[in-house]
């Protein structure tokens, strides 16, 4: 670790996870700034609480001052808006299931907010996040699963800036999250027990079909078909941007057997189901490669695909394709691989990059 004479920016939301990131740096000597990104969003009426809130800003301005560290709130909405919200309005429209939380660590903290930092006289940006910055054997650094990998979230962190890992910390690497409210209990924060907050921080009440009414409109809920492959007509949907690959509550439809979503094609209004092994693919091709551990990827390569964040890693080869394009075949066919997700790769314990999922591959294919 750096010398006590370096200064680090924690991005703190007001949760547990980043006000012991800031604990613990302080306590290993660092000049330590939190920072909390105001994004404008109102409270959520849910127990679980939305990070960036008014209420986690304020919690992030006390535990700040528990620590006796300097606290700054800083206007990121016209950023959010711009480099999240926008892109995951038209992926919805576009009968894509998008990740806004990978863009936002892509775009906004580790970018906007790194700079940010330097601007301040910082050296090091520190978040909550459950990851860890590594070297690598040839020199640079590395992305790399945290230690408890039921809570590694390197997956959302894919899309770091590769020359930017070296400004990077995640004090949490290394422990769980017992463990870190077993820290913030001992130092008798605030936050210590307060509930994780939920994924989508600028939809506070987790209603995506009423955030995408009210951004985009009454009228782009318009009803459509819903077949099976043959063609065959079974019912009709409220709108193919409200529904996901997999998805099987919510169709509306008597069959005799349990139909899931295995097709969204808003070109035709039109939604296609099938049993649930249809739902299975054999493989997919994927856009927009981001690579961290190396240049270029060989014609193959082996590794560990994850499809979407709560998914399990599965083995899988890797070909190179044009324009920043990949195919992935796995070992064994995978469930509901949805476009719009990411598909994150890894070798061990290292994530060697990872693409945004276009279209799958059915397994008889």
């Amino acid at each position: 670790m750096p010398n006590k004479t370096k200064r680090v920016l924690v991005a703190m939301s007001g949760g547990v996870d980043s006000s012991v990131a800031a604990l613990l740096l302080k306590q290993k000597g660092f000049d330590v700034i939190g920072v909390t990104m105001c994004f404008g969003l109102p409270d959520s009426s849910r127990r679980r609480p939305n990070c960036c809130s008014i209420s986690s800003i304020e919690d992030a301005r006390r535990v700040a001052g528990q620590l006796g560290i300097p606290h700054y709130s800083l206007p990121f909405g016209k950023h959010l808006e711009e480099k999240v919200i926008k892109e995951f309005l038209e992926e919805y429209l576009s009968g894509r299931t998008p990740n806004p939380c990978v863009r936002c660590n892509q775009y906004l903290k580790f970018d906007l907010l790194l700079k940010k930092a330097k601007e301040l006289g910082c050296d090091y940006l520190a978040t909550g996040h459950y990851a860890q910055i590594g070297r690598a054997a040839a020199g640079g650094f590395t992305l790399r699963q945290a230690t408890d990998t039921k809570k590694d979230q390197s997956y959302f962190l894919y899309r770091l800036p590769p020359q930017a890992m070296k400004y990077i910390l995640f004090p949490l690497g290394k422990l769980t999250k017992d463990e870190v409210r077993q820290i913030a209990r001992k130092a008798k924060l605030r936050v210590a027990d307060k509930p994780g907050s939920q994924d989508i921080c600028f939809i506070p009440d987790g209603d995506y079909k009423a955030f995408l009414k009210q951004r985009c409109g009454e009228n782009i809920a318009v009803p459509g078909p819903v077949k099976d492959a043959s063609g065959a007509v079974l019912g009709q949907h409220n709108g193919v941007m409200f529904y996901t690959i997999g998805q099987r509550q919510g169709l509306g439809i008597a069959h005799q057997h349990a139909l899931y979503v295995k097709q969204l094609l808003p070109k035709t209004n039109t939604i296609i189901v099938g049993s649930k092994e249809e739902i299975f693919s054999a493989s997919c091709e994927a856009k927009e490669l981001h690579l961290l551990a190396m240049k270029t990827l060989p014609k193959i390569l082996e590794v560990r695909a994850k499809i979407r964040y709560n998914h399990p890693h599965a083995l899988a080869r890797v070909f190179a394709l044009k324009k920043g394009r990949i195919r992935v075949e796995f070992n064994h066919p995978q469930w509901a691989i949805t476009p719009g997700q990411s598909i994150v790769l890894y070798k061990g314990a290292t994530v060697i990059g990872g693409a945004i999922i276009d279209r799958e591959r059915s397994s008889d294919a």
